[in-house]
């Protein structure tokens, strides 16, 4: 059996800001001991360098910035740059969260280094092989020595796939006690509102950002189209924080009209977002975050999506899949016909996602025994 012992360092791989997001708490938890590595898949301020900050997190080691490139070159090139560093300074383990280019990159280097790999939130599974995503979480559980499971679903994807029982831990998902840390008070929130010009349970708030919606001209359209005419069939404001690939899609295929009524902002901090997220009539997105933020925040969703790795949050009524195009605005006008009783449906059902411990679960695992890694590839 190999150790994680001090006096060396564990690196936290990250470069996005879903995994910034889910991984605070963690380093929180790991203290000194931890190191963050930044990829640089995400750049940017408004994408990174806020959240960041907001997030409390230790500056990172940051990477020469891989964001923009193509998938095989961010991955090929935060390879080797991290194989270079375990090597000169080698970690106890190395922590890589979801699914991301940074992700496998970072499992791909403690591999090649023989370094053992922590994966958090571990077995997810769209089983859609359209979705690069799906490689990446194939990959990292491959190359893992503890998976920790988010839930019993995550864990029987593994045991299904036959990975050893051993070196699974359901642990919950840290995004519970991520939005219960950075969920503004009532009187921040409040405000938000105010400043956003909209009141509580009365508008829906939309992010769109994934490639299978925003690469695709007739996909962006349908879902621009439908955000515009709730706007005008319902009379309830929607909020469109704009992703910068949204954005720069939008532009390159000249569809700005069809973003009349609206409201268009930049992309939001995280507590601002939770704050508008939580007192929102209606979410409608692509993000996998989103589909587990929904559940601790008892807010309904419609997941613009063709599959999902979290059905979770489906299967507890939190959420629907919808395609873009007339399905995602019956289903949305339908939900905001009886945003009353919903809401009070939600209100009481617990969170799939965990109690608002994990943190504390995979800190431990960390620090404690795991086993011998896989020979290196």
């Amino acid at each position: 059996m190999a150790e994680f012992s001090m006096p060396g360092y564990v690196a936290v791989v990250l470069g996005t800001r879903p995994e910034m997001i889910k991984l605070a708490p963690l380093v929180r938890e790991l203290g000194e001991r931890v190191r963050v590595i930044h990829t640089g898949q995400h750049w940017g301020q408004e994408m990174s360098g806020a959240f960041l900050e907001g997030l409390g997190m230790p500056e990172p080691v940051r990477l020469p910035g891989i964001g923009g490139h193509t998938r095989g070159r961010q991955i090929g090139v935060a390879l080797d740059l991290m194989d270079e560093m375990f090597r000169a300074q080698r970690p106890t383990a190395v922590v890589v969260q979801g699914d991301t280019n940074s992700t496998v990159a970072g499992a791909l280097a403690a591999n090649s280094t023989g370094v053992p790999l922590v994966h958090v939130e571990a077995g997810l599974r769209s089983n859609d092989r359209n979705m690069p995503e799906e490689y990446n979480r194939i990959v990292t559980d491959n190359l893992s020595d503890v998976l920790c499971a988010a839930t019993e679903l995550n864990r029987l994807n593994l045991l299904h796939e036959g990975m050893d029982p051993d070196m699974i831990k359901v642990t919950g998902n840290t995004v519970v006690e991520v939005v219960q840390d950075s969920l503004p008070a009532p009187e921040e929130r409040e405000r938000m509102l105010r400043r956003m010009g909209v009141r509580p349970d009365e508008y829906v708030l939309a992010t769109i950002h994934r490639p299978e919606n925003t690469d695709h001209p007739e996909q962006l359209s349908a879902i621009l189209h439908e955000l515009s005419d709730l706007v005008r069939t319902t009379g309830r404001p929607v909020l469109f924080p704009m992703h910068p690939r949204t954005g720069n899609a939008v532009a390159q295929d000249g569809l700005e009209h069809l973003l009349e009524g609206v409201t268009v902002t930049e992309p939001l901090g995280y507590a601002d977002f939770l704050a508008l997220a939580r007192h929102a009539a209606l979410l409608i997105s692509d993000s996998g975050g989103i589909q587990e933020e929904c559940t601790v925040l008892k807010r309904p969703l419609l997941v613009v999506r063709r599959s999902t790795e979290r059905p979770e949050a489906v299967d507890a009524g939190f959420a629907r899949l919808v395609r873009p195009g007339p399905e995602l605005g019956v289903a949305a006008q339908e939900r905001l016909e009886r945003t009353a009783d919903l809401l009070a449906a939600l209100a009481p059902l617990p969170s799939p996602y965990g109690d608002g411990t994990a943190s504390a679960r995979i800190a431990e695992l960390v620090g404690g025994p795991v086993a011998v890694p896989a020979t290196a590839v």
